[in-house]
């Protein structure tokens, strides 16, 4: 373990992680020497992996997070912390707002608590998923229980501290509506000056984080397009308008857009998920309907490629002698992570754990609404590794699994950042 110094850490505040001697010892004595992992009381500690194993075995999907609500206000209550305010129906934040004197700054905290509809193999776990077809298979167990140590750790020290912490347990992030959307809509991060978010991350090793400025993840949003043609028997297409043939070429131009007209470090993906059509082989089909998905890193060009999708299939139907249909919805911004605050987080992962334990990481073709955090304010979205041997299962997956091992250290690390912010 690397000892490091941060002026103004309070860490005879800590309670039990401070020995019996260091009582006679000064205030700045004190400070001068705090290792990673004094930051967490012991029962502080004890919560984060019990939350952790709670929302593991009591999974519950986007938008129905009912039990997980409940669980986090009622941990937080048991530490003191009251005033927890609802949003997106079951949503929780928590402002923890220091009393020192000193700059009156604000950032905010994400930890996302919804699961996924996928059924969990891992009867290795002890606390494994109660819910059938449900499992936490990307993280946000694990995301939450961090967003709570750093609740509890900056409640009890909120008299060594000035400004603002607002910790968001978020729901939603999977699916629509989502509710990252709903922390933009309802101004929740009016008058913050950042925001902090962090995700899990299978192929970097645990106690390795990563970072990197600009885009590091892209846009989601959402289309569905009907393709209509005219009926006629399948011996005489002549008579008709064929609509699989019209979506056969839609198929194929579409990924001209991608390919001739968008920069490649756009990173944009047009995705065709869905497709239906038909009802007899000898029958002209009418129509066919498609979703799909349209992604770019790209906030400039992000509403040029949606209009490009609809344009080609507009123009295709037309040279077909069809119509279409289309419709889009826009889903998450893409992740936008800002420069100084990346080298900080650079700085602080070096100093505390060994500047091989830093990697730049690759930016995702992956969405999350952290998006809509990064939209609003300054923001970092950092990685921490799970990966390890006999442990590479990928997220979004009936295996996925994190060790316990890492949900401290992380805490504490996030803590230490949004302290440094806080000081900055």
């Amino acid at each position: 373990m690397v000892t490091i110094q941060i002026d103004n850490f309070p860490c005879k505040a800590a309670g039990s992680f401070a020995s019996g001697s260091d009582d006679q010892k000064s205030d700045s004595e004190i400070k001068m020497n705090v290792s990673t992992n004094n930051l967490l009381s012991e029962v502080e500690r004890e919560a984060v992996i019990e939350m952790r194993h709670a929302m593991h075995r009591e999974p519950e999907l986007s938008n129905n997070e009912w039990k997980t609500q409940k669980r986090i206000i009622e941990t937080l209550d048991n530490f003191g912390i009251t005033g927890a305010k609802t949003f997106h129906k079951t949503g929780v934040y928590i402002d923890i707002q220091g009393t020192a004197p000193g700059p009156n700054r604000s950032i905010a905290l994400r930890g996302d608590i919804d699961a996924l509809p996928i059924q969990e193999d891992r009867s290795d776990l002890s606390y494994r998923s109660q819910v059938p077809g449900i499992m936490h298979a990307c993280g946000h167990d694990m995301h939450a229980s961090i967003a709570l140590g750093t609740a509890l750790a900056f409640h009890r020290m909120r008299e060594n501290f000035s400004g603002n912490v607002r910790v968001f347990f978020q729901p939603a992030e999977e699916a629509e509506p989502l509710g990252g959307r709903t922390v933009a809509e309802e101004n929740l991060l009016d008058g913050f000056d950042a925001a902090v978010g962090f995700h899990v991350r299978t192929d970097i090793p645990v106690g390795s984080y990563g970072a990197r400025e600009g885009a590091v993840t892209n846009s989601s949003d959402q289309f569905a397009l009907a393709l209509i043609g005219i009926m006629a028997h399948g011996a005489k297409p002549y008579a008709g308008v064929d609509a699989i043939a019209i979506a056969g070429a839609f198929i194929n131009e579409v990924q001209k857009v991608v390919s001739r007209e968008m920069p490649a470090d756009d990173r944009a993906i047009v995705t065709i998920g869905t497709i239906h059509g038909g009802e007899a082989t000898n029958i002209i089909c009418p129509s066919v309907s498609m979703t799909g998905t349209i992604r770019t890193a790209s906030r400039e060009r992000r509403e040029l490629l949606v209009r490009r999708v609809r344009e080609v299939a507009e123009g295709v139907a037309t040279m077909h002698r069809g119509k279409a249909e289309f419709n889009s919805q826009l889903g998450e911004p893409p992740v936008v992570n800002d420069a100084a605050m990346v080298e900080r987080f650079r700085r602080l992962v070096v100093q505390s754990v060994g500047e091989d334990k830093y990697v730049d990481g690759a930016a995702s073709a992956g969405s999350d609404d952290f998006g809509f955090y990064s939209s609003c304010v300054p923001s970092i979205y950092f990685w921490f590794g799970s990966k390890e041997p006999g442990n590479e299962s990928g997220v979004h997956t009936q295996i996925f699994g994190a060790s316990d091992q890492v949900l401290i250290p992380t805490t504490e690390l996030t803590i230490r950042y949004c302290w440094e912010f806080l000081h900055s």
